[in-house]
Formats: structure tokens, C-alpha cells, sequence
């Protein structure tokens, strides 16, 4: 309908987000998938916001003040009503939304890196505080997370209008004034859909969209096979975990010596020659290298070792076993994923171990992980594994990650990190493999595009101003 009515250099912005029918939702209680935070990130705002390079400017707040610290920031709201005519947004409405983020009850993506926030508290109708346990630096890449927009039953404050057009297709548009019947021709509509990346990358190659999102190292063989020129695959330079987390510690798994040799053995070198993804690199830690509170990430003690001596090691570990170890892991049903495990099994059956792929849903002794982490905050990669997210855990870890959180240099945050990094290092809780990868097919006319290392791209942002 698009591509029909309009030249390929003017009219509305086609885009595909892989996954779901795009809705918006409440993220405390349900997770965003690419078309859900596409769709959150473009018609409700929160403090602050990416732009196209991933740096943080304005959103919401229009100003802010870190006092000297570190444990205060200070946002002054400016003047904005909620859409719908839902009058003027308030610190109070703000705050309450961020307090109900960091609740209880709340089941927001997040929430395991926001335990630092003490307090959020509107000082008056255009100004509100937020206190800290212990410094962060980053904390304004986690509030521009859409994780962290500010929605009130269910509207926002834009930049964008939602509308239906029909089941699973919406249209975002920028509000028209009086006296204006088409948006500025440098911010023009767009129609969003979530459908399965076959079908995005076909109509993307048949040009009837311009932008693919959420593309995953599990859909990379469609692009691969599709004919897409190359200089429409964009890269994310994004960090996060990909690799197994264990389901249970029932069993031989609940051994530190058979979680060992399962990661061991893997060659994670290989693996990553496989998919040839420019920038994904093999990884044996827990924490990717870079971050700055944690400079050097703790090495397994097998990390030196060659591939066979560690598979030699491994299959001894494997046949103390009284029994032969059949594990299964779950996984989503794409061709990249299916390439991954089967490189896995063919690595652990080498040592002695069958594996089986299983739905992700399904009951497995290993389940893949595969996320962008929204911050350069090692904490985000350690608190996955503290005892009440995780069954391979050790309390004494858990006390070094709250004594981190409450640090107020970062030579003893460092340091509590470090040592809860090399605890759990050795209770062997994950089988990291490599960095993710996340892709988009991006058209000529987006002009705005930028490949970032949180992998977001705000639809504002998509043509570049002149």
C-alpha cells in the first residue's frame, strides 16, 4: 500500500520490527520485544533519550544536575501534555511511574540495576529528585531505556501519535497543527508491523519497507540468503550475553565440575568463525571486557589451556559420571540459532554428552540467552546470577554485589565486583559463548541511521535533519 501510493524518496517510512504485532504495554509486567520498544520509544518519552549515536539529550527533562557526589540527579520536567488531551505532565506523575518501576511488585526488565535508587520524589510540579545508595555514572543510559518511559494509561507524551490502521500494522504520526495538514517533510509517518523475519526480510528485498529492526544472530542466515545487497546490513557495535543459563542445579548439573566441563569444551572460537558477524568476538567471562568499573573480567581457570587439552579434561570429568549425561536446551526455532546448537552438540558429544534442542519454552536443563545489555554497567551481568534470580548462586557473591551497590568510591565498588565476579566464576553459573549480535536491513533514504551500541534507533532519528 505504501511502495503503491508513494515515490521511494518521499511519503511515509515503512518498518518491520521481527516478533510480535506491535502494542504498547506496561513493562513492569510484561517484557518489550523489538516492536514493543520501537513503538514505546516513539510516542512516549522518558527523562531522557537516545539519539541516533546512542549519546544521551532531552527528553522529558529538559535539564538535570548531578550534584557533586554523585548520589543526587535533579530533572527539571518541561512543559508537556499527555496525548489525548490528558492535560499537563507533572514531576509527580513522573515519579510515580519510576517508583513503580523499582517496586516490589514490579517485573520490569531493569530492575535488578536500579536497587541503587533510594528514592524518587517530586520536589515541585516541574521538578523532581532522584537519590542514589551509591554513585552511577550511567544511570541516564538506563532511564533512556523505553523500559523507562513514562506512560499513564496507557498515552504519552509523544514525539509521536499512535494510530490504528489495521490488526498487527499501526501508523506513528507527528501531531499536525491548526493550520497544517501534512508533517514537516523531514519527519515524515510511519507504518510499524511485527512479523517473523522471513517475511521482513522479503518484503524489505521486494522494497515495500525501508527498515527492518530486531534482527538477532538466530535470523541472520535469512538476510544471508535473501537478495539484500550488502550495504543495507547494519551491525549493532552492541554488548550484552549470549550464551546458556542453567535451569536447575538437580542432578549431575548441580556439580561445579560438570557445569565446568560443559563450558570448556565448547569452541567458542569456531563458533564465531561460523557466523563471520564483523565484531562479534568469543567470549569465555562472565563480563565482557571494556567495562570500566571492571577493567579485567575474571578468566576461568581453563581459559589458558589449548581446545583438546581442555575437551581432555573435560571428557575425564564426564565419565566420573555414574551414569551418561543427556542435557537439553531450549532455544527459539531460527536457522542461526539451529546452526549454534549444532556446534554446541557436536563439541559435548565429543566429551561424552548428548544434547537435545528443545522449544524455548519447553522444560530443559540449558536455556539460551540472548540480550543487549542496556548499560556499560559490569553489575548488570552479575546480578543475573545472585540467589533469587538464579539456582546456581552463592550467597557470599550476593553480599559483595549489595556492598558494591552502596559503594561510594569506585575503587571499593571495584573491588566488591571483582570479588563476586571471581566467586561465581568458579560456581560456573553460565556458559558464556560470545558478544550478541543485533542487525537491521536499513534503506538508502534513512539518511539518520546509525548502528550504536544499544542497539536502539528512535524513529525520529531516521532522516537526518539538513
Amino acid at each position: 500500500m505504501i511502495a503503491a501510493c508513494e515515490g521511494p524518496e518521499s511519503g511515509p517510512i515503512g518498518v518491520s520490527a521481527i516478533g510480535a504485532p506491535p502494542r504498547l504495554v506496561n513493562p513492569n509486567l510484561n517484557p518489550l520485544d523489538a516492536g514493543g520498544a520501537f513503538l514505546t520509544d516513539a510516542v512516549a518519552q522518558g527523562l531522557v533519550r537516545f539519539d541516533a549515536n546512542g549519546e544521551i539529550e532531552p527528553a522529558l527533562a529538559q535539564s538535570w544536575i548531578v550534584s557533586d557526589d554523585g548520589l543526587r540527579y535533579t530533572f527539571r520536567i518541561r512543559r508537556v501534555e499527555w496525548a489525548g488531551g490528558g492535560g499537563r505532565v507533572t514531576a509527580e506523575q513522573v515519579a510515580s511511574r519510576l517508583r513503580a518501576a523499582v517496586s516490589r511488585a514490579s517485573r520490569n526488565r531493569l530492575k535488578p540495576v536500579l536497587g541503587t535508587i533510594d528514592s524518587v520524589v517530586a520536589m515541585t510540579d516541574e521538578v523532581l529528585e532522584i537519590s542514589l545508595r551509591g554513585p552511577r555514572p550511567n544511570l541516564l543510559q538506563l532511564l533512556a531505556q523505553p523500559e523507562l518511559a513514562i506512560l499513564l494509561g496507557g498515552r504519552g507524551t509523544g514525539p509521536y501519535q499512535l494510530e490504528a490502521v489495521r490488526p498487527g500494522l499501526v501508523r506513528l504520526a507527528l501531531p499536525r497543527g491548526e493550520e497544517e495538514d501534512e508533517p514537516a517533510p523531514d519527519r515524515p509517518d510511519l507504518f510499524l508491523r511485527g512479523e517473523r523475519s522471513s517475511l521482513a526480510v522479503a518484503r524489505f528485498a521486494a522494497e515495500e519497507t525501508e527498515l527492518v529492526v530486531g534482527g538477532t544472530i538466530g535470523d541472520l542466515p535469512i538476510v544471508r540468503a535473501a537478495d539484500v545487497p550488502d550495504n543495507r546490513l547494519s551491525i549493532d557495535p552492541a554488548r550484552g550475553v549470549l550464551g546458556l543459563a542453567f535451569v536447575s542445579t538437580v542432578g549431575p548439573l548441580g556439580d561445579p565440575a560438570v557445569r565446568r566441563a560443559l563450558s570448556m569444551a565448547v569452541d567458542r572460537d569456531g563458533l564465531v568463525q561460523a557466523f563471520a558477524v564483523p565484531g562479534m568476538e568469543a567470549r569465555p567471562t562472565l563480563v565482557p571486557r571494556g567495562i570500566e568499573e571492571m577493567p579485567r573480567p575474571t578468566l576461568p581457570d581453563w581459559a589458558g589451556g589449548s581446545l583438546p587439552m581442555r575437551r581432555q579434561a573435560a571428557a575425564t570429568a564426564i565419565a566420573a559420571l555414574a551414569a551418561p549425561l543427556r542435557i537439553r536446551v531450549a532455544m527459539p526455532d531460527a536457522p542461526g540459532y539451529r546452526i549454534l546448537f549444532a556446534r554446541l552438540r557436536r563439541d559435548w558429544r565429543l566429551i561424552g554428552v548428548e544434547a537435545e534442542r528443545v522449544p524455548e519454552r519447553a522444560a530443559a536443563e540449558l536455556r539460551l540467552v540472548d540480550e543487549i545489555a542496556p548499560t556499560l554497567l559490569a553489575s548488570w551481568y552479575l546480578r543475573r546470577f545472585t540467589c533469587d534470580a538464579s539456582p546456581v548462586c552463592d550467597a557470599t557473591a550476593d553480599e559483595a554485589l549489595d556492598a558494591a551497590r552502596g559503594a561510594l568510591a569506585l575503587r571499593d565498588r571495584q573491588n566488591e565486583l571483582a570479588k563476586a565476579d571471581g566467586i561465581l566464576t568458579g560456581l560456573t553459573p553460565f556458559i558464556p559463548l560470545a558478544t550478541p549480535v543485533r542487525w537491521s536491513l536499513v534503506s538508502p533514504r534513512l539518511t539518520g541511521f546509525r548502528p550504536n551500541p544499544f542497539a536502539r534507533h528512535p524513529a525520529g532519528t531516521l532522516i537526518a535533519e539538513e
